[in-house]
């Protein structure tokens, strides 16, 4: 193992950079819940109290959803307690944050020969605005998908340059750990990034041998054989087969054009500053052409994966940022590359707009995103849900929003009712009690109080005795 001594001044540097990015998402591990947040700790309560590990439930209601992300949470919010269950999973994402970024370092320095390049593109990574700012610290499911489909197809790009079946069999694992995270889609990621390397002629070769090709034919089975695995699984297969087919149907014509004009503009602007200071040196021809074959090759075999793997997303008239996370790090690796191949000045202005973002993460981080959350959204979920507490005075108490708003003010009731179980939905025949809704239902029960939490509206109603009270309708 290196010592700090052997580092070179350009892997110092950039080291240094990577560890203040990496601690800049610490203050995020204590934000308030933010957008869908609240599904996966919920979820993973229901779970370990339903002593389940194969089907994901909310309210009680089956989701059909893969469960890895679940089975990390479980134990670990088991073992510190359920009321840092949000803590715990932010944990776990800001890891698989910095975990892919490690393995873009890896990768750049393994195919491209150069350590200190692939600390830079890692740096590239981290950097990016909406892994910086946003995407990379949400608990969401995505972070967790990226990291296993990314280092997929970095053992399955080392492995075929190298020839070593092992890290083809590895590549397998981590996609079908992809997959048991999120969806279908990773076998899509994949496959783009296979059909490039089998251009390759010696590729091509190792990659159809004999003793390879199972391994790839055993990876591309994993869905069958967990549908066959779990209960409903046909079901659930189809369901997620549903959701995938459902981002192409068709939209509104101009809705769909400007889609088709502004994702490629949204992604480029959401992935600074690398990307566009790439664009930059690229259009001024400041970027030199690669030393070797080899490493040209390199370069232009990750230009057509992200290529491949974007179009479908670009396309597809309900494709969204978050779902090509994935594809951030090969992104990251061809900016970086455009720029280390564009001379010292355009380093050396990369550092400056590295450190600029990293300046923005942290006044973020400290001060704007804490404002934001104690004057308009965050903290009154936590305050709505301590009020419903107050007015039930242990009445029975249910839960039917599934909006983000709703599920984050469940979240809290959760919290606040350890070691109680994880709110439900209402029974077909409850009588008495309250129930968090999305809306004014008289069918589900009377509006017993209304809050309004940012822009949004959330509903406590009541049956029966629950109504008593002389509160009426009042506003939060």
């Amino acid at each position: 193992m290196l010592t700090l001594n052997q580092l070179s001044a350009d892997e110092k540097r950039y080291w240094l950079l990577f560890a203040i990015a990496a601690l800049s998402f610490v203050p995020a591990l204590f934000f308030y819940y933010v957008g869908e947040e609240a599904i996966f700790p919920i979820v993973s309560q229901e779970m370990w109290e339903r002593g389940t590990l194969l089907k994901q439930y909310l309210y009680g209601r089956d989701q059909m959803h893969n469960p890895l992300f679940n089975w990390l949470i479980m134990p670990f919010s088991a073992l510190f307690g359920w009321e840092h269950v949000l803590t715990v999973a932010r944990v776990f994402t800001v890891s698989f944050t910095l975990i892919t970024a490690l393995t873009l370092a890896w990768l750049a320095g393994r195919l491209f020969q150069d350590k200190a390049f692939g600390i830079f593109a890692a740096l590239g990574y981290l950097t990016m605005a909406d892994v910086l700012l946003y995407h990379g610290w949400l608990s969401y499911v995505d972070p967790n998908y990226a990291m296993f489909i990314f280092a997929a197809i970095a053992a399955l790009w080392v492995g075929v340059r190298e020839q070593r079946i092992s890290m083809v069999f590895l590549s397998g694992v981590l996609l079908t750990c992809a997959f048991l995270s999120k969806a279908l889609t990773a076998y899509i990621f994949y496959g783009g990034a296979l059909f490039v390397l089998l251009f390759n002629t010696q590729q091509r070769r190792f990659l159809l041998h004999w003793r390879t090709l199972p391994v790839l034919l055993l990876t591309y089975a994993g869905p069958l054989i967990w549908y066959a695995s779990i209960p409903d699984g046909m079901a659930q297969g189809e369901r997620m087969l549903d959701e995938l087919t459902y981002k192409f149907v068709r939209p509104e014509f101009f809705e769909y054009l400007g889609k088709l004009f502004g994702f490629p503009i949204e992604i480029l602007t959401w992935l600074a500053p690398l990307t566009l200071l790439a664009i930059y040196f690229l259009l001024r021809r400041r970027n030199s052409k690669e030393s070797s074959a080899t490493h040209q090759l390199l370069f232009v075999s990750a230009c057509w994966m992200l290529l491949l793997n974007f179009l479908p997303y670009w396309i597809s008239p309900r494709g969204g940022m978050r779902y090509l996370m994935p594809l951030y790090p090969l992104l990251a690796l061809i900016a970086a590359r455009i720029i280390w191949q564009s001379g010292e000045a355009a380093l050396a202005l990369a550092r400056k707009w590295i450190i600029a973002a990293l300046v923005l993460k942290f006044a973020a981080a400290l001060v704007l995103f804490p404002y934001y959350q104690s004057h308009y959204r965050g903290q009154n979920y936590d305050e709505a849900a301590a009020d419903i507490l107050t007015l039930a005075q242990g009445q029975p108490l249910y839960a039917t929003n599934v909006s983000a708003t709703g599920l984050s003010v469940t979240a809290y009731l959760n919290k606040r009712r350890v070691p109680a179980p994880a709110l439900q939905w209402p029974p077909a025949d409850w009588s008495s009690g309250f129930v968090v809704a999305v809306a004014a239902d008289e069918a589900l029960g009377r509006v017993h109080k209304k809050y309004r939490l940012g822009g949004d509206d959330l509903y406590l109603l009541c049956r029966g005795e629950a109504c008593s009270s002389n509160l009426g309708i009042k506003r939060q």
